[in-house]
């Protein structure tokens, strides 16, 4: 019997997988001189460690990741796409942060529902889906040893915990659907891009002098 939520939730997966390997390994490539090996490790970690995190920390174990072989393989066929093409996106750097706003979008989303799926409470999911969304780029920040942008933009976390809340509180409530699900990864991709626009972030912990 088809399940339309199902098939929605794994749509809203591959493609925040393929958004997000692309960011990791513009990012990667824009951040260090790697080889094609680690252009795809890159690409992986990102688009994957936020959803294993999630998994583990929820008791889904094996992780998604690992138990359905089209996240491997479509976070590996973007990290290659990102290689071979190298020398266009670095006429479009934007780009990587296009990317990055959309993997965390759908991670939102698809991280909150996954959660509330194991039976978690609104507000756990919410958190996980959040995790969910900003977990990949943490790693991968701290592999490259760069500050991770979660703690260094403010209107980072809070877009994936602004989308997260929606969906969760949607499932809480009973109307939860593809138009619900799509709305609440356009509110976390519009406020994301509206902070990189507007260079909008929270208070910081530096003085002013």
């Amino acid at each position: 019997m088809f399940d339309a939520n199902r098939a929605l939730q794994i749509v809203l997966e591959l493609s925040g997988t393929f958004v997000f390997g692309l960011n990791g390994a513009l990012t990667a490539m824009e951040a260090e001189n790697l080889d094609l090996v680690g252009v795809i490790v890159l690409a992986v970690i990102t688009a994957l460690g936020g959803g294993i995190i999630r998994d583990v920390l929820i008791g889904f174990l094996p992780p998604s990741a690992f138990r359905d072989w089209r996240y491997l393989a479509v976070a590996s066929g973007a990290g290659i796409i990102a290689f071979v093409a190298r020398r266009l996106w670095v006429r479009v750097r934007r780009s990587i942060t296009v990317f990055d706003a959309a993997g965390l979008a759908l991670f939102c989303v698809t991280g909150t529902t996954a959660a509330f799926a194991a039976h978690l409470g609104p507000f756990q999911s919410a958190v996980l889906g959040t995790i969910t969304a900003v977990g990949g780029g943490t790693i991968r920040d701290v592999v490259i040893k760069r500050v991770p942008t979660v703690l260094s933009s403010g209107l980072y976390a809070v877009p994936a915990a602004g989308g997260a809340t929606l969906t969760a509180l949607a499932l809480e409530f009973h109307f939860y659907g593809g138009f619900l699900a799509v709305g609440a990864a356009l509110l976390c991709f519009a406020i994301r891009m509206i902070g990189v626009k507007f260079n909008l972030n929270l208070p910081t912990s530096r003085p002013h002098l």
